[in-house]
């Protein structure tokens, strides 16, 4: 196995002398797409600022390519950043922002031009070279964003936050825009984000962060199958915590056992005529999905239904398990 192109290895930071994160570890593969996800709060962004440079590391280590860049200055480390209001010069044309880096670097005119119109035509902004950031959409300045950090040549791109300024439509289309960039033009990303449907939808692998310490590094689909940590259990998805005794109650499998804390995922929770007695007392419209919650042995359980056939306030229902979906930790419940 090739060695890792970014490796980060117990780097604590902080402010002012008060570490924030602690013992931050990672490797990531060339070509391959991490998110940072968490709360808000959690050490994210200063894990990003401290491997673009802006902040200093406490102790530990970061190397590029074997090349240790843990003190070097911002712009010696080949990394480029995109940030959450994108940066971009008011006052400079679009053309004129992505060739910026290039300038400072004396490169001659006609090779800026060319590197500027490729990847301009790569992202999908040839046409709008000679307009300013005001008169382009939330994506197009996205784009030339990404563009701006591409040009110099960095092997990383880090992204902070890039797609929170954007509305929900146009959010959708950047992150497939963001991946597509991405894979085609092979650079590596880490990407800072709360939002768990951009991090699951977008990433190689996640981090999850909580109050600057790791709680897990994951695939998109282990981490949300299999959650290492009563935080990930709670944080990735929508989950119920159920009491290790009514846990036994909802399955006469293996996933009753157990006498710490018990997670069951909203669309685990099974709704019918077998099972645990109880009494819908809400539900909610989603679209897709409707929301129904239910009161178990005095204990509120969300469950998750598609369809019109759903049942009413008052309603008795039973509860049930799907089969080796509960998700069990040592320690007493929260």
């Amino acid at each position: 196995m090739s060695a890792p192109l970014l490796q980060i290895d117990a780097l604590d930071i902080g402010y002012d002398g008060t570490v924030v994160v602690r013992g931050f570890g990672l490797d990531v593969a060339a070509g391959e797409f991490v998110s940072l996800l968490g709360p808000s709060g959690c050490g994210k962004t200063t894990v990003l600022r401290a491997i673009a440079g802006f902040l200093p590391a406490m102790t530990g280590r970061i190397t590029l390519d074997g090349r240790d860049i843990t003190r070097l200055p911002p712009e010696a480390r080949d990394v480029g950043i995109v940030f959450q209001n994108y940066a971009l010069f008011p006052t400079m044309t679009a053309f004129e922002n992505i060739a910026f880096g290039l300038r400072v670097a004396g490169r001659p005119r006609q090779e800026i031009r060319q590197r500027v119109e490729a990847i301009a035509a790569t992202s999908g902004i040839l046409d709008q070279l000679d307009k300013k950031p005001a008169h382009l959409s939330g994506g197009q300045q996205q784009r030339v964003a990404i563009a701006r950090a591409l040009i110099m040549g960095s092997r990383v791109l880090l992204f902070d936050e890039p797609l929170s300024n954007l509305d929900a439509r146009v959010r959708l289309t950047m992150r497939a825009e963001i991946r597509r960039l991405q894979r085609e033009l092979g650079f590596t990303a880490l990407f800072v984000t709360h939002d768990q449907e951009e991090a699951l939808s977008m990433s190689d692998r996640i981090v999850v962060l909580n109050g600057g310490d790791t709680e897990q590094i994951s695939t998109p689909r282990a981490l949300y199958s299999r959650p290492a940590t009563p935080f990930v259990a709670s944080f990735i998805g929508n989950s119920n915590e159920v009491p290790p005794a009514l846990a036994a109650e909802l399955t006469t499998g293996p996933d009753g056992a157990g006498t710490g804390r018990c997670f069951v995922r909203h669309e685990d929770l099974l709704i019918g005529t077998t099972g645990l007695p109880a009494e819908v007392v809400h539900v909610e419209f989603l679209g897709a999905f409707s929301r129904v919650d239910c009161v178990a042995r005095g204990v509120t359980l969300s469950a998750v239904l598609t369809g019109t056939d759903l049942p009413v306030p008052g309603q008795q229902v039973c509860l049930r398990l799907r089969d080796g979906n509960a998700h069990h930790f040592p320690g007493a419940p929260a």
